[in-house]
Order: C-alpha cells, then sequence, then structure tokens
C-alpha cells in the first residue's frame, strides 16, 4: 500500500562513538539514553563506533541493546547486541609479541583482537613492533595507544556493520569527538563533532553541536527528528556530484534534495550525459534505479540488468535486487507490452517509494523516455506520487510533453544539441515561469547549458565528460581492493627494519599518517612514491604530481605528507 503521506528519511542511522561523545568520564547521562529510545522510535538505527573492549564496555554501560551494531576495538571487532554474536575483522598479534610488549610497557591491555596501552609508552611500543616485523598500525586516542593491524580502523568496523544491515554510508549521521574519529566521520554522509572535540575533527564536520559530550548528542538527536538535519543541506558540500565543468571549475550537483530534466534532441548527447552522471554516482556508492524503456542501457558497467526483449522484469527482481545497497539496477522494459508499460510503470514508482520509506534507497531514480513514462495527461493521481520522487533524472526528447507534476519537481534543467534558447524558452511556457535569457544558437558535443530553476540562473556552456569507466576501470580497485603483490607498496625504512605492505590507496594512506619522519623522507627522497604511481599503478598523471612535490626541498615531512594524500584523493577518492 503506497503511503503518500510520509517522506522518505535521507539520515536512517546515527553511528556514535563512546567515550567523550556519548559518555563523559565513561558514564552516559538518563537524558542521553532517553534520546537514543526518541531516535529508535523516530524509525532510525544507532550503531556505536568505539575504542573500548567489549567486556569493558558492557560493565560501563549497560543499554547496548539500544544498538543494532557495536563496532568495538576500533573497527577491529563487530557486536549484535540482539544475538550477541562477536566477529572479529583481523587476527590479533602473535602471543610472543604481546608477551614481550607486556614485559617492557606498563597497562597494557589485549582484546579480541585490539592490543592497547598509555601514552608515554607509544616509541617503546613501535620499537618491539619493528623487532618483530610485524604489519601492524599503531592508532592514538587522545591518551591511549592502540595497537591494530594495518588497514582496521573505525571505517572498516563501521562498514563492515552497514554491509550486514544492508543499510548504506550515505544515509549515515556520525558523531564522535577525537584522532580515532576522522576516518569513520569521514565515510559518514554528515560528519558531526560534539562541542569537545579536538579542534581537527571540529575543522572537517559539516556540524560541531553547541553542547558537548552526551547533551552535544542529544542536541543533534533533536535536529535529526525536528527536520532530518535539512538545514544542512547547502552545507554538506563535499559530496557534490559532477556534472561538468567550466573554464576547469567543477559544476556540482547536490546529491539529495532536487529532480534533474535532461533534454535535447535525438543524438545531441543526452545519453552521454547522463551515463557520465550515473557513472559518477556509482563510483560514490550511491545507489540508483534505472527505468529504461528501450534496451539503452542494458550494457552500462556496473549494474545489474532485469528484463529483456523475451522476459519482463517483475516486480519482486526488483525488492530483492535493491535489498543489498550497493546494486546498482536497470529495469529494461522493452519487454513489457506498450499497453501494459503504464501500469507497470505506476506500480514499480510506488515500490521505489515504498523501498526509500523503508530503507532511503535507491537514492536517485533515472527515467528514460519521460515524455512516454511520465506524459503530460496523468492519470489515477499519480501526480501526487511523482511530487515525492526526489533525486530522479528524467531525460526526453520532447520536454513539453512531460507531466506538469512532474516538471514542478525539477530544480536543474540540462540541455544540449539544437537550439537551447527554444527548449527553455518552451519549458518556460509550458511550466509558467519567467526564463533566463538563452543566446541563440547550438551547443556542441559535449557541451551543455544548466538552468537552475531556484534563481532562474543561466549557467555558462558547461564541458561535460564522457564516461569514465572503460579509462577508469581500475580506480575502485586501486583504492580500497587488493592490489597483486607485485603492485604493492612496501614501507622499509632507511635501515630496511619495516616491512609495512599497502595493498591499496586507502591503506597507504593510513600507514603513511602513522609514519616517523625518518621513514617517510627516506622513500620521499629516492623518489619511491612517484616510481609507484609511475611504474605499479600506471598512472602517470598523478606521478608527475607526486614527483614535484618530492623534488620540493622546502616542504617538511608532514607538509608532503598533506600534498601526496590530497593528490591521491582528489583522483581516486580514497577515504582520509
Amino acid at each position: 500500500m503506497l503511503s503518500r503521506d510520509i517522506q522518505p528519511m535521507r539520515y536512517r542511522v546515527l553511528a556514535s562513538d563512546y567515550d567523550g561523545t556519548l559518555a563523559r568520564d565513561g558514564v552516559v547521562s538518563a537524558e542521553t539514553v532517553a534520546a537514543l529510545e526518541r531516535l529508535r522510535h523516530s524509525g532510525r538505527k544507532l550503531i556505536l563506533v568505539t575504542g573500548r573492549e567489549l567486556p569493558d564496555l558492557e560493565k560501563a554501560f549497560s543499554r547496548l541493546d539500544l544498538f543494532e551494531r557495536v563496532v568495538a576495538e576500533n573497527g577491529a571487532l563487530v557486536y549484535n547486541p540482539q544475538t550477541h554474536s562477536k566477529q572479529p575483522l583481523a587476527e590479533r598479534p602473535p602471543d610472543e609479541f604481546i608477551r614481550q610488549l607486556q614485559k617492557r610497557v606498563q597497562n597494557v591491555s589485549v582484546g579480541e583482537v585490539i592490543i592497547a596501552t598509555w601514552q608515554p609508552y607509544e616509541t617503546e611500543t613501535l620499537s618491539v613492533i619493528r623487532e618483530f616485523g610485524l604489519e601492524l598500525q599503531v592508532i592514538f586516542n587522545k591518551d591511549a595507544v592502540m595497537i591494530l593491524p594495518s588497514g582496521i580502523n573505525k571505517m572498516t568496523g563501521l562498514s563492515h556493520a552497514l554491509e550486514d544491515l544492508q543499510l548504506s554510508r550515505h544515509n549515515v549521521v556520525g558523531v564522535g569527538d577525537a584522532e580515532n574519529d576522522h576516518a569513520f566521520l569521514g565515510c559518514c554522509e554528515c560528519a558531526v563533532a560534539v562541542a569537545n572535540a579536538i579542534p581537527s575533527l571540529k575543522n572537517k564536520a559539516d556540524l560541531v553541536t553547541t553542547a558537548d559530550h552526551g547533551a552535544g548528542v542529544v542536541e543533534l538527536i533533536g535536529r535529526m527528528i525536528e527536520d532530518d538535519l535539512a538545514s544542512l543541506n547547502a552545507n554538506i558540500e563535499r559530496h557534490g556530484v559532477l556534472l561538468g565543468n567550466v573554464n576547469a571549475q567543477k559544476v556540482l550537483l547536490p546529491p539529495y534534495g532536487g529532480n534533474l530534466l535532461v533534454c535535447g534532441q535525438s543524438g545531441s548527447g543526452k545519453s552521454t550525459l547522463v551515463a557520465g552522471f550515473m557513472e559518477r554516482l556509482t563510483q560514490e556508492g550511491y545507489q540508483l534505479c534505472l527505468i529504461d524503456p528501450e534496451g539503452d542501457y542494458e550494457s552500462m558497467a556496473d549494474t545489474v540488468t532485469i528484463g529483456n526483449e523475451k522476459q519482463s522484469p517483475s516486480l519482486d527482481q526488483v525488492t530483492r535486487l535493491l535489498e543489498k545497497a550497493d546494486t546498482q539496477l536497470v529495469v529494461n522494459l522493452i519487454g513489457v507490452a506498450m499497453a501494459d508499460r503504464s501500469t507497470f510503470f505506476t506500480s514499480l514508482l510506488a515500490l521505489l517509494h515504498e523501498k526509500r520509506l523503508h530503507t532511503s534507497r535507491p537514492h536517485w531514480i533515472v527515467v528514460d523516455e519521460a515524455h512516454h513514462m511520465l506524459p503530460r495527461e496523468w492519470a489515477g493521481g499519480t501526480p501526487d506520487l511523482v511530487t515525492y520522487l526526489g533525486n530522479t533524472v528524467m531525460i526526453t526528447v520532447h520536454p513539453e510533453h512531460v507531466s506538469s507534476k512532474a516538471l514542478e519537481a525539477v530544480k536543474t534543467v540540462l540541455v544540449v544539441g539544437r537550439a537551447p534558447n527554444e527548449i527553455v524558452n518552451e519549458l518556460g511556457k509550458v511550466m509558467n515561469l519567467p526564463t533566463p535569457d538563452v543566446p541563440p544558437g547550438d551547443l556542441a558535443a559535449g557541451e551543455a547549458l544548466i538552468w537552475f530553476r531556484d534563481s532562474n540562473r543561466l549557467s555558462p556552456k558547461v564541458t561535460v565528460g564522457p564516461p569514465r569507466a572503460e579509462r577508469h576501470r581500475h580506480k575502485r580497485k586501486y583504492a580500497q581492493g587488493e592490489l597483486e603483490d607485485e603492485r604493492v607498496f612496501h614501507f622499509r625504512g632507511p635501515r630496511n627494519e619495516l616491512n609495512l605492505r599497502a595493498r591499496n590507496l586507502t591503506m597507504f594512506v593510513e600507514l603513511a599518517d602513522g609514519l616517523d619522519g625518518d621513514t617517510w623522507e627516506f622513500h620521499l627522497k629516492r623518489g619511491d612514491y612517484s616510481n609507484w604511481f609511475r611504474h605499479g599503478l600506471k598512472d602517470a598523471a598523478v606521478a608527475d604530481q607526486i614527483a614535484s612535490i618530492e623534488q620540493n626541498e622546502s616542504l617538511s615531512a608532514a607538509d608532503s605528507r598533506a600534498e601526496i594524500k590530497k593528490a591521491i584523493e582528489a583522483k581516486y577518492t580514497a577515504p582520509a
């Protein structure tokens, strides 16, 4: 049954740190517990993300039942409070290493995976790691010194929990206060720092609460329940999706809250523009569902297609496939009889709306041939439904024939091909709106005009890049996959005493952050970083960028590290 009176949530999950965030001096107040209960009653879910070991956490806080999952040991262990099951995400360091560390360092605690101590024992801890030649990392959390397998942090633990729950990080608000919260907040759609957080975390946050500790979380929960953090939409620019470029300046579309109309004549480049846009949505992990009446997108990379000339797609298939947050779905209607398409499409839209109410996904719906799927004269009260389907892309050669209700929800219009001034003027008449002045003349291949309806502003000509699936087909693998042995980067240090292996770019950045200055500069001065990109990853452009950083003797070790990290993230969007 279609729930038309309820809008889907953007933020379905709150992922919170424990110490210094939910808790003050290890204790969660009654007011904070009450707020967590209110959030659950609003239909949202809670995930706890903490550096604590589970037995210690259970002693300190009796309400773990409020959480769908607990990510403990700084990401190394995922616990299900409902079933009391635990899943370690890595192996604990060898017993001999632990015994040697306990001989030389005081206050060592041993968890399922994590080994922890306190400052000022970080130097001695690193010394023991080097002596054993282990691939371990040291993570700081204020005075705590945590030893974990490389690549394990709060972000990786949260990602595992979300996958287990079939939820997307793009529907998560994360809140924290300390150094070890950087990684997990960076992967959340909205990153929040409580008022007592360290300055570097506040600087990266989308929101800093006015209250500290648990009171700050209570404040955040109030805003989530009140308006789903809609007041922050304009502030969260880091997730903008690239539409094109104007004089080397990126033109970005907010990932939430608006519909997009793409129009132009047949052969004008609409499909290329939309394919590139969808590719970038997919690369960023947003789930999409493309409704394809003519079978034009069945070979699109990284998607699952249902339906063909011989078999119609079914709503059951759509439901099942969209359960997984990483499935990008193409619904091919070419096997649906023309007389049945309108009914099927209406049922499909209703299903997608219901899915969004329960999971907030798919994040984007793409409707090709919108003048056929959403015609001017729409039957059966469906215009009301269209107004609920935000984050929708409509593609058409005849925008004047598209449902007026659907056009009312459009915030951004992209025009390609011949006579864009005539298209915009015709749209203005149909929508009964003033239009910007569009110069006469045709747009060249690869060019588009963008009309931002809210401000009635017309962009300069935008250069639209082609889909990059083939050119960057290894991008995700390099960023987060597992490289072949011959492509792995080895941090060995000036005395060849280390053997820290970066099996992807995310791990490279994480290991680099924890290296001592001598090891970092040893590889920097030898040109090892640029050589890795040039010969190991076959990326000459980034290799050249890094080579210029390596040759800049005025940069400190910290500055060169930051510049190389920036170059990697700009190309590969590796999480921080």
